[in-house]
């Protein structure tokens, strides 16, 4: 006696397939909805996402996956692929929150909508002005980012000879990243200045000037300059006075360090005994006053060929450039008031 199984005829099994595959489909377009539409939690867990230089999309899906963000990093990854944005993802950094949805996600990846604090620093501001606005900001603590600019081991690192960053800070915008410091900071920003500078070099041969000389001359300019159009008439008349021997006698120099140049000082401020007050000092200061921009170090090796010595502020924000201690007087009378000394 044999032992026969059933038989399934094909018209049954060929009923049976169909039903299979459409509940299939139902189920996986089910899933892909769910996960599309429904977030994982709210806005109360957020993760910090950074995406560096050459990172793969899949990598990045698993790590929003561990982080608890996401549902599937299977599910992401394909949304990725079927919207073609999986190799449109940029680097930075980014705040993830649970409560976004795939679809946002993607956007914000392949936008590269980072959540990096941007920090400007405007041209002559010294690293005293920096470290407020930045403690202002609430990006760093003012006196943490003073000792990253005074660091010794930061400054040979980035060969600078000299008490401080001051003066190679390039004035410009930047991205502060979730792991960039202090030291970070000033490190892009040095290497900023030195990108900007390489430009420089024919200059430098030509006006026999070293770099450190320039950015000197540069911050001071930067200080007293209102109109960019009179940086090199200015800078011509302090190169008129340094190749005399004449004082250079800028005003901004006898308080660096002490208040923030205003546009006037006391008389106490041009008394005070400082290696930086040109008041006091022969030539040009121990060091910078400020972080210049390109137009301010252009103007030390580009001067304008006057034969001025002498510059007094209107009130318009130029200034009247003058040859002799007479016209200079005459300015000083017109546009000071009660005869304020300016140099």
């Amino acid at each position: 006696m044999s032992l026969r199984l059933p038989r399934i005829s094909t018209i049954s099994t060929r009923r049976i397939i169909p039903w299979l595959f459409r509940g299939c489909t139902l189920l996986f377009l089910g899933w892909y909805l769910v996960l599309l539409y429904l977030p994982v939690g709210d806005a109360t867990r957020v993760y910090g996402l950074t995406v560096p230089k050459g990172a793969g999309f899949a990598g990045v899906a698993n790590e929003l996956k561990q982080a608890g963000v996401i549902r599937s990093s299977l599910h992401l990854r394909l949304v990725a692929r079927l919207r073609g944005l999986d190799r449109r993802m940029q680097t930075g950094d980014y705040r993830i929150s649970s409560a976004m949805v795939p679809s946002q996600i993607l956007e914000k990846l392949a936008n590269g909508q980072t959540d990096a604090c941007k920090f400007t620093l405007p041209e002559g501001y010294s690293i005293y002005q920096a470290a407020e606005l930045l403690h202002k900001q609430g990006v760093f603590d003012r006196a943490a980012f003073l000792e990253a600019c005074s660091d010794r081991s930061l400054l040979t690192e980035l060969g600078i000879n000299a008490k401080s960053v001051e003066g190679y800070l390039f004035p410009g915008t930047y991205q502060i990243g979730f792991h960039m410091d202090e030291a970070g900071l000033v490190t892009e920003m040095v290497r900023a200045f030195r990108h900007k500078a390489e430009g420089f070099k024919p200059l430098l041969d030509a006006a026999g000037m070293t770099i450190e000389q320039v950015v000197i001359l540069a911050s001071i300019i930067e200080r007293e300059a209102v109109s960019a159009e009179e940086k090199p008439l200015i800078a011509s008349v302090f190169l008129n006075r340094l190749r005399i021997g004449m004082p250079l006698q800028s005003d901004p120099t006898a308080i660096y360090g002490a208040k923030v140049f205003g546009g006037t000082v006391t008389k106490q401020d041009l008394q005070r005994t400082t290696l930086y007050n040109t008041y006091k000092v022969k030539g040009l200061p121990v060091g910078p006053i400020g972080n210049p921009g390109l137009e301010a170090m252009q103007a030390v090796l580009q001067p304008a060929k006057t034969d001025y010595l002498y510059f007094v502020a209107r009130k318009n924000g130029t200034h009247q450039f003058s040859r002799t201690l007479a016209e200079h007087n005459q300015g000083v009378n017109r546009f000071l008031k009660k005869g304020a000394k300016k140099r």
